[in-house]
């Protein structure tokens, strides 16, 4: 137990004398530490003392410099304002003695204006003096008159009203007529170049359009195929396409016949792949029609759009694309309405740039301008008025919208876009070959031609030329006068304008001659 407390004593004293051993040299070291952080600290403190002092001195040197800068500056505008104060000066000057030489200018006026005055007062009052004397002069000849010529001064007066009439109604419609021959003459040519240019820029060709189309096979056995056994294969086609399939002793053909031309493609088409996959029965045929018909769709709406780009033309609905797409399958007079309606934009685009107006619009209202015949067949009304309402639905500009309506005249126009669509849709029309016109409509348009010229008064005879373009009227030479007979060709052409209906348009020529003959014995 000795020996464990002594063991102990030692360890508690070894500890002890340890603590204190670390603790004076733990206070050795801090002191010593805290002596060489004040001398850095001093030493700090004198290079930033120094620092400073070059800081201040440097901050004294550019604070001088810029007084010495500002001073310069305001002696520099000093100098420019009082230069420019000087000029002013001169200026100033100078506009004084101006108006100092303007007010003696004007001085100078207003008596030469008072003198003028007193210079007029006497003049007007000689002329007063001139005019009392010439009255009476006047009165006094009137008087002399009247005995001489046995009239009244208000006979007198109408006698020569009358005459100066009836010459100005003869001189008037001499001017009349030469101011119309020369307007004829300038508007004749000007639009005959704007027109034959059109024409020569979009010459292109025209196919008539007929009601059947010719489908060749491979043989007379393809025939029995077709038709089925009891006809039920034919029937079934009928049935699908609304087509008529006439299957006669031509050989290697079969006649596809109907008016819609789009059913009729469908039905060549489909009739063509039956005969090419060799299976041909009524469910086949109606799978196949389908199916072609949904392709036929889609490709009405690739034809509108080739349409659009050829033309130049966006930014257009998409039903209104479907719709021109559908022209390719209609026709007008026998003539292809898509290849008409592209061909009436490109005049109309023509043309307007011609004009100076509106070229995208005018092309535009031209290649819609027949849309109202793509429309269902149930909808009743002239196709202008329902091609107007389809572009008004689908948001056309209000000029467009009225161009597609009034290109027959239909409503009113209300631009010059309105009467080229109609122009260059009569020229589409009326050229040579490309609109078929049946016999009886083509003899009575004549006959209607003939009627309304003989209509007139002092007509003796009439003749339709040139395939009904021009009618020639033979006046009697007596009845109608140069004038006259002016004046009844403008009537004659009127009255065809309101009571006809044709394509292009009409020449009126009236004719006066005047024969006399002797015979020598």
């Amino acid at each position: 137990m000795e020996n464990q407390a002594m063991g102990i004593a030692i360890i508690a004293g070894g500890a002890i004398i340890g603590f204190l051993i670390t603790y004076l040299v733990g206070k050795k070291t801090a002191a010593k530490a805290v002596a060489e952080a004040e001398t850095k600290a001093q030493s700090l403190i004198s290079e930033a003392g120094k620092e400073a002092n070059a800081i201040k001195k440097e901050k004294l040197l550019e604070a001088k410099e810029e007084i010495a800068r500002e001073r310069r500056k305001a002696e520099s505008d000093r100098d420019a304002k009082e230069a420019k104060l000087k000029q002013q000066q001169k200026e100033f000057s100078k506009r004084e003695e101006a108006v100092a030489e303007r007010f003696e200018t004007i001085s100078k006026k207003e008596k030469q204006l008072s003198q003028k005055d007193a210079e007029l007062a006497d003049k007007v009052s000689r002329i007063d003096k001139q005019k009392a004397q010439i009255d009476e002069l006047v009165a006094e000849q009137n008087a002399r008159l009247e005995r001489i010529t046995g009239m009244s001064k208000e006979d007198a007066k109408k006698y020569l009203m009358e005459n100066l009439v009836n010459d100005a109604k003869a001189e008037a419609a001499q001017l009349i007529k030469n101011v119309r021959d020369e307007a004829k003459v300038n508007a004749r040519k000007e639009a005959q170049r704007i027109v034959l240019m059109a024409i020569q820029r979009t010459a292109s060709d025209h196919c008539v359009e007929s009601t059947v189309s010719v489908v060749n096979i491979a043989n007379d056995e393809m025939k029995g195929r077709i038709i089925g056994k009891e006809g039920r294969n034919i029937r079934a086609f009928e049935a699908a396409t609304g087509i008529d399939l006439i299957i006669d002793d031509t050989p290697e053909a079969v006649v596809i016949s109907g008016f819609d031309a789009f059913r009729r493609e469908v039905a060549r088409v489909s009739l063509e792949r039956l005969m090419g996959d060799g299976r041909i029965h009524p469910a086949r045929i109606e799978e196949v029609v389908e199916k072609v018909t949904k392709e036929l769709e889609e490709e009405i709406i690739r034809v509108g759009e080739g349409a659009l780009m050829e033309l130049g033309i966006h930014n257009i609905h998409p039903e209104m694309v479907r719709h021109i797409g559908r022209m390719k399958y209609r026709s007008s007079y026998g003539q292809n309405l898509l290849a008409h309606s592209i061909e009436v934009g490109y005049l109309c685009g023509i043309m307007a740039n011609e004009l100076g107006l509106d070229v995208n619009l005018a092309k535009r209202a031209g290649l819609l301008h027949d849309i109202g015949k793509t429309v269902d067949r149930d909808l009743e009304g002239p196709h202008a008025l329902l091609g107007m309402e389809i572009t008004k639905k689908y948001k056309e500009h209000p000029l467009v919208v009225n161009a597609v309506g009034a290109h027959h005249d239909d409503i009113e126009m209300e631009s010059p876009i309105a009467v080229l669509v109609q122009s260059a849709d009569s020229i589409s029309g009326a050229r040579p070959g490309a609109r078929r016109e049946s016999l009886e409509n083509y003899i009575k348009r004549l006959q209607q031609l003939e009627e309304i010229a003989t209509s007139f008064d002092g007509v003796t005879k009439t003749f339709a030329i040139q395939a009904g373009r021009e009618v020639r009227v033979m006046i009697e030479p007596e009845r109608i006068d140069d004038l006259s007979a002016d004046m009844l060709a403008n009537d004659i052409a009127k009255r065809i304008e309101t009571e006809m209906e044709y394509p292009g348009q009409i020449k009126v020529t009236v004719i006066r001659e005047r024969r006399s003959s002797a015979i020598a014995k």
